[in-house]
């Protein structure tokens, strides 16, 4: 029995998210929070013939004589894989550190709840920026008391879609797509994206000139971008992150439910493994979160892998991502941390 929980499930993320979560067949039981609309979704999900029970909550009216998180208990009560994709989208001329104050509150109540409701979920955080986003949960689980740092994801898994994608295009052959693997590690926004084109399970040619790599390593950093400009103003890359956002998910529960050799790349606190130290030592940095190739298993991070041997274009790109990131993790712990006036 698996359930998993959707929070921010009547968004652009959501809705597909949940769609694809209700099609897996490990899912036995889908929750679905969201401020409107939810009931809806969870009532339209429930007529497709899969196995999992559908349920969808809203926050109580206004003026109602319920607690103001009646509805996130409800949805969060059991839950063993709880998914956030909650938020405003990015739009033209947006970086993601412009929805910071918004998200961050956002991302922050809602983190709230599963430390009182679930603690012992897994916690895969979509919400933008995910390098500060993930840090809040940390820190309001901290703050409860029941933060475990093998058990919270920032899901970086779309730029990992993206790379394989955009290597394939670059070979000139779309079939391969299903062989090329390339780790990215880093963070998840712009330069923090590191992709790790040298160990890429198809490589690219020799003979690639350095201008067509120099071309491929910015798209996969700035293809959320490219999604951004092409809705002109209607979203962000809404379909692509919840296919990624459930390839991921699906991924945590096969571990949770036993199976071993998962091997994916994730923006985790580096003290869930202690090879957690040797990547701060390959970094020559106390960084403490980082996206980096984790081993999963049912208790979240049974692992956290070498960064393996790195170009030195690539050992360059780590250098200018982490001012950037390291910014970007203070800026959540210190939303958190800070007194409320």
């Amino acid at each position: 029995m698996v359930k998993a929980v959707v929070l921010g499930a009547a968004g652009g993320i959501g809705q597909p998210l949940a769609l694809l979560l209700k099609a897996n067949p490990l899912v036995t039981e889908l929750s679905l929070y969201d401020i409107v609309n939810t009931p809806g979704v969870a009532a339209d999900l429930s007529h497709i013939s899969t196995q999992s029970k559908v349920t969808g909550y809203l926050p109580p009216p206004k003026g109602s004589d319920l607690p103001a998180d009646d509805g996130l208990k409800k949805t969060l009560a059991g839950a063993d894989i709880v998914v956030i994709p909650a938020g405003i989208p990015r739009k033209p001329g947006v970086i993601r550190d412009d929805l910071f104050k918004i998200n961050a509150g956002i991302v922050r109540d809602l983190a709230t709840g599963i430390a009182t409701t679930c603690p012992k979920a897994a916690v895969l955080v979509i919400s933008n920026p995910v390098n500060s986003t993930v840090p809040i949960v940390a820190e309001v689980l901290k703050k409860h008391g029941v933060f475990d740092p093998k058990k919270v994801f920032g899901v970086t898994t779309l730029d990992v879609v993206r790379a394989s994608t955009f290597v394939a295009e670059v070979l000139g052959d779309l079939s391969l797509v299903s062989k090329v693997s390339v780790p990215v590690v880093g963070g998840h926004s712009g330069v923090t994206i590191i992709p790790l084109l040298s160990q890429s399970t198809v490589p690219l040619p020799s003979s690639l000139d350095q201008s067509t790599v120099d071309a491929l390593i910015k798209r996969i950093q700035f293809g959320g971008d490219e999604v951004v400009k092409a809705k002109d103003g209607a979203g962000s890359a809404t379909l692509s992150m919840a296919y990624a956002g459930a390839l991921f998910a699906e991924n945590v529960i096969k571990a949770l439910k036993g199976a071993t050799g998962i091997v994916v790349p994730t923006y985790v606190n580096l003290s869930a493994h202690e090879g957690g130290q040797v990547i701060q030592k390959e970094l020559g940095s106390s960084i403490e979160y980082f996206s980096v190739p984790v081993t999963l298993g049912p208790n979240g991070v049974e692992a956290i892998n070498s960064l393996g041997s790195l170009s030195s274009q690539e050992q360059s790109l780590i250098s200018a991502a982490l001012p950037e990131l390291q910014e970007s993790i203070t800026k959540g712990v210190q939303f958190i941390q800070a007194p409320k006036l």
